[in-house]
């Protein structure tokens, strides 16, 4: 079976789907690996590393796409709507697309998914099982994004991090708070006090609080009866009434005024980021404060936040780079390419090297989006 990898073709996109690493191991399960030419160059990984692998190089997409049984993607197919080529008319009808296809923002495509008889698999549904971490893609690429955000903010803070001692006097340690603490929020809790900040932390889940302690930073919430049933089975942050909103609002709103930076990185899938920082917040806010929003590609934790942006409102920086990870692309792109990896071995038939998909296997059935001409996952039929 050929496997391909075409280069991403998205803006601000530059991760690869395989790195040389996960190639020789893809091609040790009997696949024929076809990299585009140039599709690692922006992580680092050149055509000769792959081909070094056992890759073939191709000089186009379209050369790399042809008769693929598999195509690995970073992100979903661009299509003519959006300005680009049709990359889902490239695959053969029949193969198997694996990638982060968005399949709650892009619901539309799915159907043109079914319509060409393809098998996808969106790499954002892995379920967070045990048997699935090597998978989770969202928590790879999360843990990066926490990291870069806090280097991203000390970028724009006009302050050092760490207490500092000098015969002109002292430097008081900048004061950072962390709302949502999924992967990315820990991350950025732990990069934050490595810089020698005071660190605080807020999550409506009850299982954070013990994390951000053992990290060494304060915790901040309401904690009542709600709050103590406020996590979904599969660890994602339920939905709050009104009434704890409000008084969650009010505590967050008296604590955001003391910091310096705030790192904002609570999400809730398939739905519109939660404000967490209104504008009245950012107001009372010491000028040369700093807001480093993970969520704005959802709309953001802050609605002044914009979009790929970094701008001054009420004297506070606000940052809004989109696809964080694909700001550290060395590293997001060697884990994705392992999560890849680990989500596609167990599909290969060690006998036939052919794939193998178990329909029932709870992996499968979890990130299975369309199949024999059909959208098969219930969150996206329409």
């Amino acid at each position: 079976m050929k496997l391909a990898v075409p280069r991403e073709r998205r803006a601000d996109e530059a991760r690869v789907a395989a790195s040389p690493e996960t190639v020789r191991k893809l091609i040790g399960l009997g696949l024929a690996v076809t990299v585009e030419s140039g599709a690692g160059a922006k992580s680092a990984m050149l055509d000769d590393a792959y081909a070094a692998a056992g890759a073939t190089i191709a000089p186009d997409e379209a050369a790399a796409l042809a008769d693929a049984d598999i195509v690995l993607k970073v992100q979903r197919p661009l299509t003519t709507a959006e300005g680009g080529p049709d990359e889902t008319a490239l695959i053969k009808p029949g193969a198997a697309l694996i990638g982060m296809l968005a399949p709650y923002a892009a619901k539309a495509q799915m159907g043109d998914y079914a319509q060409r008889n393809l098998k996808t698999f969106s790499m954002e549904l892995v379920p967070r099982i045990t048997r699935a971490q090597s998978m989770d893609v969202l928590s790879s690429q999360a843990n990066l994004a926490g990291y870069k955000a806090v280097l991203d903010a000390a970028v724009q803070f006009g302050r050092a991090f760490p207490m500092m001692m000098t015969a002109a006097g002292t430097i008081a340690p900048a004061r950072v708070m962390v709302l949502g603490v999924g992967v990315a929020g820990l991350q950025a809790i732990a990069t934050a006090r490595r810089l020698g900040a005071v660190v605080s932390a807020t999550d409506v889940r009850p299982a954070t609080k013990e994390q951000v302690e053992s990290l060494g930073a304060t915790f901040v919430a309401v904690i009542n009866d709600e709050f103590k049933q406020a996590q979904t089975a599969g660890g994602y942050a339920k939905e709050m009434s009104e009434d704890y909103k409000r008084q969650q609002q009010a505590l967050i709103a008296e604590t955001v005024k003391k910091q310096d930076i705030a790192i904002c990185t609570a999400l809730i899938p398939g739905r519109p980021a939660p404000v967490l920082i209104t504008e009245d917040m950012v107001r009372s806010m010491k000028p040369g404060s700093v807001i480093v929003d993970l969520a704005v590609e959802q709309g953001g934790n802050c609605p002044l936040s914009e979009p790929g942006k970094v701008v001054v409102k009420h004297g506070v920086t606000l940052v809004g780079h989109l696809n964080v990870p694909s700001r550290i692309a060395v590293d997001a792109s060697a884990l994705y390419a392992r999560n890849l990896l680990a989500f596609l071995t167990p599909l290969i038939d060690k006998e036939t090297k052919a794939l193998k998909i178990d329909r029932d296997d709870e992996i499968v059935k979890a990130t299975l989006l369309t199949d024999e001409g059909q959208v098969v996952h219930p969150a996206v039929q329409s």
